[in-house]
Formats: structure tokens, C-alpha cells, sequence
């Protein structure tokens, strides 16, 4: 297993529950601590992804599982609820079309009128507005943490500062070259590549692998501010989805702290910088569901990256998990574009993998 963010983790419990001999490979010095660490932490109800999509099917049911393992591991989350709204009249027809969506997908979001909706939060200019009572925030550290234990309880074991920089197939097994301080070579019979930002360099690293087989990479960057003073809302707040992001919304956190983000930009390079110059952007933005944001209340916060498997102007793609049939080699399983709502489909990816193992 390569890779110790909330999927490889998700995926190594999985595994290990199913009495294989796990050894999680992370290249940093702690779980969790790149793309895991740096997103809303939102538990997504799966409203907007194409049906019959791998998003679709493994939110919801990730959903679900993600709740009862929190309520079973002692994990704290918070049911917030979220409402998405029209900002004017002429986000109506999309508001409804985005019901009907979630309906089909099985999940129930219930219409509010403009007073209804701001009878629940009364900072909140819209036209209308959909209630979802599923959503919710949740401890991402805690989650990854109680995942790692019930793994290792299960008898899997994680090397950290153990980079993964190049491989082999060969006679029936995967042979790694593993980096760090104490290098060496691993023989596995069955190698699971869920390095996230780094999945497409480290598949590419491994002889044997067809080429065609992975995808491009593409950077989308987002970022996050702070919000200083009362926070306007107690649940989230998001605008209508679009192609490639779900729109600066607003995420309490679990001290009840208010943060906006993330936005998107398409970068070439892994930078967590947050450019300041873009507050206005988030001033503009925000004033549309919360006209009386005050110039000044906005700090810089953080960034992630999400790995996406789609360019700029490109329509959506699904989550990508590829077989040995699909890379070419036996017994390696590559896992590409996880990005939202990776966090909250976690626990059902891990067990699509593992089914996926003889």
C-alpha cells in the first residue's frame, strides 16, 4: 500500500479486515499530511455527481458508513446540515434541476422559499434555497487516526519517510525501490498506488506499466480564508455547483469558527502559498449570499491542491480505479483523480478495492 492520506488509510484498513498482510508505505513523516489535511473536512450527501458514477454510488454509501464509523470509533463530527441556494431568480430553474439530481441519486433535499430559508439562517440573502439534511463537518485527523489504529489492530503496519521512487514487475510480484534514510527493495504480490498528487509519477516510475494507462495531471488549487468575528451561519452554506468546483461556500468548523473557500485555480506546481491578492475575489463572491460581510473581516487561512484528472474548460471526471487488466501488471491496483468527495467516499473506496483483490 503506497500513500497514508484518508484513502490509502481507508483502503488499507480494508485489506488488513480481510486478513492480508498490510505494510503502508508514506513518503512524509506523518499520516494524512498533504492533500487530506487541507480541504473543508465537509461529509458530503452526494447531491451533484453523474448517475451511475463511481462519485455517485461511493458518496452515498461512503456517507453513511462515515457517520456509523464515527458514532462506532468515538470520531467527532457534527450533522451541520447545508443549504445551497439560488443567489437570484435566475438560479431558480437550477436549483430545481439540482433536486431533482439528488433525488434520483436517492438523496431527499427539501425546497425553501427565500423567508423560509432565512428563518433558518437569517444572514442569508437568496431566491430560494435546498436543505440537506445528510451533510455534515468531521474531525479528518481523528477520522485518518481511528482508521490507522483499527488497521494496525488488524495486524497493518505503516513506514513513514519511506518514498517510493521507482519499480519493477517481475515473476508474479511488484518489486519497489524504496527511498529515506534506510533504502531498500520490497517484493509485493499486490502493490495499491493511492499517492494522490503523486500517483501518476510513482505509476510512471514502474516498469511494466502501460503508459496509456495513466492519466494527465492537472493541479487545481484552492484556497481559504478566515473569517475574523461571529460567525454568519451555523450550517454550511454553498452557491450552485459548477464544472470543476463547488463555488467559495461557507464551513464552520467544529470550535464553530467560519472559513470561506476554497476557490480554483489551475497551477503547475505544488505551492501552498496563499496569494493574498485575491481577497477580493472572496469579498465579491461571499457579498452575494452575504451582502453585510464588512471589508476587513477576511484573513488568509490555507490551500490544498486537488488532483484532478480534467483540465480547464473539461467536463467532470469520475474517480479513476484501475485494475491490472487497466495498468498492465499483475497485482498493481492505481487509484487517480480522488479529489471531493474523496474524503467522505473513503470508507466505501476501501472496500471497493478490497473487493477487487483475489
Amino acid at each position: 500500500m503506497i500513500g497514508a492520506g484518508v484513502v490509502g488509510l481507508a483502503v488499507a484498513r480494508a485489506m488488513a479486515r480481510k486478513g492480508r498482510e498490510v505494510l503502508i508505505l508514506e513518503a512524509e513523516s506523518a499520516f494524512g499530511s498533504v492533500t487530506s489535511s487541507r480541504n473543508s473536512e465537509v461529509i458530503h450527501a452526494g447531491i451533484n455527481y453523474a448517475h451511475g458514477s463511481l462519485k455517485e454510488r461511493l458518496c452515498v454509501e461512503g456517507r453513511d458508513k462515515l457517520y456509523a464509523f464515527c458514532d462506532a470509533y468515538r470520531v467527532t463530527y457534527k450533522r451541520t446540515t447545508k443549504l445551497v441556494y439560488a443567489e437570484d431568480e435566475s438560479q431558480v430553474p437550477g436549483l430545481r434541476k439540482l433536486q431533482a439530481h439528488a433525488a434520483a441519486s436517492g438523496v431527499y433535499m427539501s425546497w425553501m422559499e427565500a423567508k423560509e430559508a432565512q428563518r433558518l439562517e437569517p444572514a442569508l440573502h437568496c431566491a430560494a434555497a435546498l436543505h440537506s439534511p445528510l451533510s455534515g463537518i468531521v474531525d479528518s485527523h481523528g477520522f485518518m487516526l481511528a482508521m490507522l489504529g483499527d488497521a494496525e489492530a488488524h495486524g497493518a503496519a505503516i513506514a513513514y519517510n519511506s518514498p517510493v521512487v521507482g519499480g519493477a514487475a517481475a515473476d508474479g510480484h511488484v518489486i519497489l525501490s524504496v527511498g529515506g534514510a534506510e533504502a531498500m527493495q520490497l517484493a509485493a504480490r499486490t502493490v495499491i498506488n493511492c499517492a494522490g498528487l503523486g500517483a501518476q509519477t510513482l505509476s510512471r516510475s514502474i516498469q511494466g506499466i502501460k503508459p496509456s494507462s495513466v492519466p494527465v495531471q492537472h493541479y487545481a488549487k484552492g484556497s481559504y480564508f478566515y473569517l475574523s468575528g461571529k460567525p454568519p451561519f451555523s450550517r454550511l452554506i454553498y452557491p450552485l455547483p459548477g464544472i470543476a468546483s463547488l463555488g467559495v461556500h461557507y464551513t464552520p468548523d467544529l470550535s464553530g469558527q467560519g472559513r470561506f473557500g476554497p476557490d480554483l485555480q489551475w497551477v503547475d506546481t505544488l505551492d501552498y502559498h496563499v496569494d493574498e491578492s485575491r481577497i477580493g475575489l472572496f469579498y465579491a463572491e461571499i457579498r452575494k449570499y452575504w451582502p453585510d460581510l464588512k471589508d476587513g473581516a477576511l484573513r488568509p487561512g490555507y490551500s490544498g491542491i486537488r488532483p484532478k484528472i480534467q483540465g480547464p474548460g473539461e467536463p467532470a471526471v469520475d474517480f479513476m480505479i484501475q485494475t491490472p487488466e487497466a495498468t498492465g501488471v499483475n497485482g498493481f491496483i492505481a487509484l487517480y483523480g480522488i479529489e471531493s468527495p474523496g474524503l467522505t467516499s473513503s470508507l466505501a473506496i476501501g472496500d471497493a478495492v478490497a473487493e477487487r483483490v483475489p
